[in-house]
């Protein structure tokens, strides 16, 4: 008789995590064969992104690599995108594979399974404002930020050289872009040290746009307040209410028919399923291409097909609001989807998902600002700031290392990452 097949598509928050314990739970005894797909061949975990862009640390070193972890915890790793979804023979098909000049390394391929894992994520939404493909840069991928990072960085070398400002607007006042913010006036501190000696913050100007009210609209008011405060006194301006209308080379054209003249634009408002999700036959769809689900995070309508992360759409009953696309969530859904394919192949049935809000944390780089909401915890909401919201926020990624490595191999790293800031540049300059 065969092992049964799991095949989990996207291996970022949700489903690096998902097959790391699939692995060790049913992989390591010959239970089941655990595939997992990406269109990358190494996780950076996404709410660091910022940190990439900038150079605050270097996703090289920071990176997994998929093969070596699904070596070591039982899994297999096969590079691709899927492109359709065969619910009635149990396939998936994998567009081909090329190279940088356009030469074929793999064909169209078609993985079989026997329960399918959707984990896909997110990407930005433009909404369709014209010239944002065109003119913006995004932070949906590793490759998006770094090419930020290097046309930061051209950027900065131009200005230091003609000793001129350095100007970056950033659309989008939640997590992404208020961290983004903090980090470039980090790095701009931190280029000064390293040879750029006309570069200085008070020639730095970035613009924060958002469109609400007040940035971290999904957070409490208090959390919005003091990370706004903090980011006026690192010299960001922070504009609410402000909906952008189109974007041109170096200039954002607002619908109030203001312009915000910049050197660098990015774009981090809204985010959205990926579109290959609306071209697959037979899932229920909302307006953002998120997948509707079941309590149990079965896919309406499939028995074999499970979707977690931001590319699920579930709303609990009686919530006023659907599950929030954050990577706690990915995560809290990747571990409950775990011990629900554990039960499906003892033949049981799955048990409903409940989501657990643990709270928010919002980084504002190393200047000791940083704000943290807790939710549910003991019945109450509690706020948090300075060093120790900042132990937390490292905190929530060495608990994301410990589940793919434990905890013995993640203090490892921490010890080997302490050890590497003697030798090694605060900022990555290349």
């Amino acid at each position: 008789m065969s092992k049964p097949k799991i095949v989990v598509v996207g291996g970022g928050a949700g489903g690096l995590p998902l097959v790391t314990q699939l692995g060790r739970k049913l992989g390591k005894y010959g239970n089941a064969d655990i595939t997992l797909v990406d269109t990358s061949s190494v996780h950076v975990w996404k709410p660091r992104f910022h940190e990439v862009a900038t150079g605050a640390i270097d996703a090289d070193l920071d990176a997994v690599d998929y093969r070596a972890h699904a070596r070591l915890n039982h899994y297999r790793f096969e590079p691709g995108s899927m492109i359709r979804v065969d619910k009635n023979a149990r396939t998936i098909t994998l567009a081909a594979i090329t190279d940088q000049d356009g030469e074929p390394v793999l064909p169209e391929r078609d993985l079989a399974y026997d329960y399918l894992v959707i984990a896909v994520g997110s990407q930005s939404n433009d909404f369709g404002t014209p010239g944002v493909r065109e003119h913006c840069l995004f932070m949906d991928t590793r490759a998006q930020a770094e090419r930020f990072r290097e046309r930061f960085m051209n950027t900065c070398l131009q200005a230091n050289y003609r000793n001129d400002p350095v100007s970056v607007a950033i659309v989008g006042g939640g997590a992404t872009g208020v961290e983004l913010a903090a980090e470039i006036h980090h790095a701009v501190a931190m280029l000064k040290l390293y040879g750029h000696e006309h570069l200085d913050r008070k020639q730095l100007k970035v613009t924060v746009v958002e469109a609400l009210p007040r940035i971290l609209p999904a957070l409490s008011e208090r959390v919005s307040a003091a990370a706004q405060e903090r980011l006026e006194a690192l010299g960001v301006s922070v504009r609410t209410g402000v909906m952008v209308a189109e974007a041109k080379e170096h200039a954002l054209l607002t619908k109030d028919g203001d312009t915000i003249d910049a050197d660098l634009m990015v774009w981090a408002a809204g985010v959205k399923a990926p579109e290959i999700l609306g071209k697959l036959e037979g899932f229920q769809l909302n307006k953002i291409n998120q997948i509707e689900v079941e309590p149990t995070l079965l896919a309406k309508g499939n028995d074999r097909v499970f979707v977690i992360g931001d590319c699920a759409f579930f709303k609990p009953e009686g919530a006023d609001k659907p599950i929030p696309p954050r990577a706690q969530s990915a995560q809290q859904m990747a571990h409950h989807t775990a011990k629900n394919l554990q039960r499906l192949l003892m033949n049981r049935d799955p048990k409903p998902f409940e989501y657990r809000d643990h709270g928010s944390l919002v980084s504002l780089s190393n200047y000791s600002s940083v704000g943290m909401l807790m939710g549910n915890l003991k019945g109450g909401n509690f706020f948090v700031e300075g060093w120790l919201a900042r132990i937390m926020y490292v905190g929530l990624y060495r608990m994301h290392q410990a589940a793919l490595y434990g905890w013995p191999r993640t203090l490892i790293l921490l010890a080997v990452g302490r050890f590497s800031k003697l030798v090694r540049p605060r900022l990555k300059l290349h």
